[in-house]
């Protein structure tokens, strides 16, 4: 016969027993429930190419004939090339050939290699760098009294203090006024003249010109008068703004023992050609080019 506890132990066996084995079992009890994959992190995708290229902001660098590239295809060191635009403004690329980039702005002239890439079946999704290594298709000449004249190269507008510089500033023998020629879309020049000392004086810069590709600055010399006769040191000498007859005399040292400052003449030089002498006031104002005579003392 069982003892009391035995008994119970058995009673709960039985039910416990009876409880599992009543219950349904679900699919897949005792497996890892299925974990949703994770998203895989998005490769980035080159954009597509445009049917058109637009056209880029105003103010962005064209290419133009003798500029000299740098283009660079991502994964495809083999199509890596360098090269100067033709007088047409194009440029040979391996596979594709000709690739006419004249006009085109930096961000244009990538989409137009990457589009013949992907069209000629050569790349698929091509990723085009360039980058100009020689601008010389842009460029503004100075001309005149500057220390180092010439054409220089520009990549984009600048302004005519700036090119100034470039240029190694104004030489000795240059004068305040510098003409500035520029030349519209349709070809047709206007003239305009800047006093440059007064720019650089000022305090307000915002009358500072801003030139492009093909405008050209002169730079006058500096106007000068002549002064001969009766003077300690006769010759030629800058002539600044307001300076008069006597003025004159002080810059050419004064007068020799036997000169004399009544009778001093000016010959002048007319609009139509001709030279015109007059009779000079130790206070009358001076022009470019004038040539002051003074004469001997009668007595």
């Amino acid at each position: 016969m069982m003892s009391p506890n035995a008994l119970l132990l058995a009673i709960l066996a039985s039910v416990f027993m009876g409880a599992a084995w009543g219950q349904a079992v679900p699919r897949g009890a005792g497996q890892a429930a299925p974990r949703t994959p994770a998203a895989a992190p998005a490769t980035p995708s080159l954009p597509s190419l445009p049917a058109q290229v637009p056209s880029s902001s105003e103010g962005e660098y064209r290419l133009g004939p003798g500029d000299v590239v740098r283009i660079s295809v991502y994964g495809q060191s083999d199509l890596n090339t360098e090269a100067e635009l033709s007088a047409d403004g194009s440029i040979n690329f391996p596979l594709v050939g000709s690739v006419m980039l004249g006009g085109l702005s930096k961000p244009e002239a990538e989409r137009a290699i990457a589009e013949r890439l992907s069209t000629g079946g050569f790349v698929q999704r091509p990723h085009v760098n360039l980058l100009v290594t020689q601008y010389l298709s842009r460029h503004v000449s100075v001309m005149g009294e500057v220390n180092r004249p010439g054409k220089y190269s520009i990549s984009r507008p600048v302004y005519l203090t700036d090119l100034l510089a470039m240029a190694g500033g104004v030489s000795p023998k240059g004068g305040d006024t510098v003409t500035v020629i520029k030349k519209d879309a349709d070809g047709r020049s206007s003239r305009r003249q800047v006093d440059v000392k007064s720019l650089f004086g000022a305090a307000d810069m915002s009358k500072d010109i801003m030139l492009d590709s093909g405008d050209i600055v002169y730079v006058a010399p500096m106007p000068v008068f002549y002064i001969y006769g009766e003077v300690r040191q006769p010759g030629a000498y800058p002539l600044a703004a307001e300076i008069n007859v006597r003025q004159a005399l002080s810059l050419g040292g004064g007068l020799t023992p036997r000169g004399s400052e009544r009778g001093i003449k000016v010959d002048r030089r007319a609009p139509d050609g001709s030279v015109r002498t007059y009779q000079a006031r130790l206070s009358d104002k001076l022009q470019p080019n004038d040539v002051v005579q003074v004469p001997e003392s009668l007595f």
